[in-house]
């Protein structure tokens, strides 16, 4: 346990010593022992090891949205779909300009991609507000 020479980029991109992580299931297979503690760092997290990673922003991005059911279903780069609501909060990140994104499990977050940002913000009425079933967000 210690660190390890990984590091996520603002743009969701996963780096090891330097070099980008291209295979997608290994990436797929980091995030899944991905944790956020309460010591406010990212650690990959087995029953053996621990190990901190460097986080630059948020460690996944929403890379598509669409309205299910009066629902917002948000597809991540792990290729998870998860529903915002109670359980997964929206939330803008004030140091990109008031960009979504999305609380997830185990104290992690995914920042909305450029897409799927402007698909979101297609849902929202003339004042700005996007109001479903579940979720109320003010974007202006």
């Amino acid at each position: 346990s210690g660190d390890i020479a990984i590091r996520i980029a603002r743009d969701g991109t996963w780096y090891h010593e330097g070099d980008p992580i291209r295979r997608e299931s290994l990436r797929n297979l980091f995030a899944s022992i991905l944790r956020r503690e309460e010591d406010g760092e990212y650690y990959l997290v087995t029953p053996a090891e621990k190990w901190r990673i460097v986080v630059e922003l948020h460690p996944l991005i929403v890379t598509d949205v669409d309205l299910v059911n009066d629902e917002l279903q948000l597809t991540l780069n792990t290729g998870k779909v998860v529903t915002a609501g109670n359980e997964y909060p929206l939330f803008l990140e004030p140091s990109v300009d008031n960009v979504a994104a999305v609380k997830l499990w185990h104290g992690l977050s995914a920042i909305f991609s450029r897409s799927a940002w402007y698909r979101l913000v297609g849902f929202a009425n003339e004042e700005g507000i996007i109001s479903t079933g579940s979720i109320s967000l003010q974007l202006a």
